[in-house]
């Protein structure tokens, strides 16, 4: 009964939410070119051939994908991807990282006469959602034309699970819709089981098989000449209220590490403006990417404000900070530093990617800090000690190298789906799939 009433509910609703899109649109916070697939209206002609449908919601979601996109294609030569989104810095990462048969549109609002467009031009004939936006009348519209559905990498916020157990009427027919649910790990198996989905496996977190962060030599090369010797950290992903702590770590530090450079890399660019007058308000100097300014020998922070370059400054630095941990923020993947050569530092709030902070920690490849002050000794003792440094490097490397297997299971699982569209290429199938 709610789920029909939530579609009444929305129906109408189509004239203020494009009122409300345009005005984001005018804001810079939404893509111009491409607004009318919010509404639907397809952006790209729907290619011959079995297509799957893969929804993520964001940029760590977006790029979690990537790999699994990479390893369809390549095993199964019939088949074609699109990956829908709903952020204009997931769609520009996308735009950049997709290889050839796959492509990017924006998710269509969820008002069901703009669904109907979206599925009308697409039939998708597998969709597969990731993590856990779930917008009912997608979801539902989907199912009711008959395209099977899985959910990959579920996950469910204890705050999630409490709200959803409240509103069982709507969320049971929407996660009822999915043929089979890939649960984290076994908590979350646990909270889908308990909210009525009868098919459930734990294949462990998808995220952990991302595959290794894009680096253009020449640019790391540039980027080693401007910064030389000098003593570096990065703080990787970082949200509204943890550039504050780290200035206050810079500047704890500075005396003790002559030359300290600080590199921050803001999970969404478009905040570089407000970071760059946090800093100046600070008195910290800063070379912005965006503009161009090399590092010197005056720099105190560098603003690494730009999209799809997290890879290379990872491979620069030997110590993270991996964001949206000190905030309420769940944190961010942190085997994307650990496979890149570093020491990983996080706050306590892990819960988007508990799994894999716990394997780092076992092997003493991650620590914990809660604050500016331990944040700033954590950095201190892993500049002053090169061999610390080396040997929490090398175990988070075999620790991340470890979590590719991840992507085998939910290959394997994913079989019976794939194999009616698109069979697995025999070895010696001379076709090319993917891009140079």
């Amino acid at each position: 009964m709610l789920p029909f009433l939530y579609r009444g509910l929305t129906r109408p609703l189509a004239p203020l939410v494009i009122v409300y899109l345009k005005r984001r649109r005018q804001q810079g916070k939404e893509d111009t070119l491409r607004f009318h697939e919010r509404r639907g209206i397809p952006g790209k002609t729907r290619p011959r051939g079995p297509l799957v449908w893969i929804h993520a919601a964001s940029v760590g979601e977006a790029t979690a994908m990537l790999t699994l996109i990479e390893r369809l294609l390549q095993a199964r030569h019939g088949l074609e991807i699109l990956i829908t989104t709903g952020t204009v810095a997931s769609a520009d990462l996308l735009e950049k990282r997709l290889p050839a048969r796959a492509r990017h549109q924006y998710v269509p609002v969820d008002l069901p006469h703009w669904i109907s467009r979206f599925l009308d031009h697409w039939h998708p004939d597998l969709a597969l959602w990731v993590e856990s936006e779930l917008w009912p009348n997608l979801v539902l519209a989907t199912r009711a034309r008959g395209i099977p559905m899985v959910l990959i990498n579920a996950r469910l916020s204890a705050g999630s699970y409490a709200r959803w157990r409240w509103c069982g009427g709507l969320i049971g027919p929407v996660l009822g819709a999915f043929a089979m649910c890939f649960a984290q790990d076994e908590v979350q198996a646990k909270r889908l089981r308990r909210l009525g989905v009868r098919e459930v496996a734990m294949v462990g977190d998808l995220k952990a098989a991302a595959a290794v962060l894009p680096v253009e030599r020449s640019r790391l090369v540039q980027l080693r000449g401007q910064v030389g010797s000098r003593p570096l950290w990065l703080a990787a992903s970082t949200h509204a209220g943890e550039e504050e702590v780290v200035a206050r770590v810079h500047r704890q530090l500075a005396a003790e590490h002559p030359g300290l450079l600080t590199i921050i890399a803001p999970r969404h660019s478009a905040r570089g403006g407000t970071i760059e007058a946090m800093l100046a308000a600070r008195g910290l100097r800063t070379a912005r990417r965006t503009r161009g300014e090399p590092v010197t020998s005056e720099t105190d922070v560098y603003l690494a404000d730009t999209m799809g370059e997290l890879g290379l400054f990872y491979s620069i630095a030997g110590i993270a900070f991996v964001g949206g941990s000190l905030v309420a923020k769940g944190g961010h993947n942190p085997f994307e530093a650990a496979r890149l050569d570093c020491a990983v530092l996080h706050g306590p709030d892990i819960s988007n990617c508990a799994g894999m902070v716990a394997d780092l920690a076992a092997v003493g490849a991650a620590e914990t800090v809660s604050d500016a002050n331990s944040l700033a000794r954590a950095v201190s003792a892993l500049l002053a000690d090169r061999q610390l440094r080396a040997e929490r490097a090398a175990a988070g490397r075999r620790v991340a190298a470890a979590g590719l297997g991840v992507l085998d299971a939910v290959l394997l699982r994913l079989a019976p789906w794939l194999d009616p569209l698109a069979p697995v290429a025999s070895a010696d199938d001379p076709r090319q799939c993917l891009r140079a």
